[in-house]
């Protein structure tokens, strides 16, 4: 089957987040511990809990917890009770911290995501986390990506994470195309590169951020870098 329709990861893929998130990390210390009245290293040590958990839960469920839930495990570590107002305020400030210290775009994907719109109806697929998709979306806006997308399906909206098959049903359908007919680009094998096979999509192992996963994939393609991706699209795709 014909490829007709391109899907694009979000981390890793479009954009890169090399360094440790101390900064989103902070920003929310500093508004729980405004909230709650805990200490610095209490508030610490709950967010890094809740992160903990984030990890297990999506590996264990395939599901994405969001910026709500994770109010919920620094309430339940800190053994404060936070009323729903306080809540929603901080489950705001949680998610949107990586709005004030964004991930970096890897460079040339914008203009690889250009040259696939020319072409193909495309969309993003990426799970989320503490950082939303409402704030992932926003990233994409203010870096000229958006326009180019047809649709955006993150794992905290759809109600299930990568590899699950209903992030890339969700995706076609909105492309107007089936599942075998889609080529999916992301960074890892597990979620990626498994999750696109496993509905009937060709797969591609973007290797532009890291290359964890070079001789042990099973893609049907390999992307060094968004300049070998113009060469692939111009001709092989």
């Amino acid at each position: 089957m014909a490829i007709r329709a391109i899907t694009f990861d979000f981390w890793r893929t479009l954009f890169s987040d090399p360094r440790e998130p101390v900064e989103r990390r902070q920003i929310r210390i500093d508004a729980l511990c405004k909230v709650t009245g805990a200490s610095p290293g209490a508030a610490h040590r709950a967010l890094l809990t809740s992160e903990t958990e984030f990890l297990q839960y999506h590996i264990r469920e395939q599901r994405t917890l969001g910026p709500i839930d994770a109010v919920a495990i620094v309430s339940r570590e800190l053994g404060v009770p936070i009323d729903d107002r306080d809540a929603h305020e901080l489950a705001e400030i949680f998610g949107s911290a990586v709005l004030h210290h964004p991930p970096v775009a890897i460079p040339g994907g914008l203009e690889a995501v250009r040259a696939a719109a020319q072409q193909f109806p495309i969309a993003i697929i990426s799970d989320a986390g503490i950082s939303p998709g409402k704030s992932l979306r926003t990233i994409l806006e203010r870096n000229g990506y958006a326009p180019h997308f047809k649709h955006m399906a993150f794992s905290d909206e759809v109600g299930v994470a990568k590899p699950q098959a209903l992030m890339f049903d969700i995706a076609a359908r909105a492309l107007g195309v089936g599942t075998n007919e889609l080529l999916h680009i992301g960074d890892l094998e597990g979620t990626d590169i498994r999750g696109a096979k496993a509905v009937g999509a060709r797969a591609a192992l973007f290797l532009g951020d890291h290359d964890r996963y070079r001789t042990n994939n099973s893609a049907d393609y390999i992307i060094e870098d968004w300049k070998h991706f113009l060469e692939l699209l111009s001709t092989t795709m």
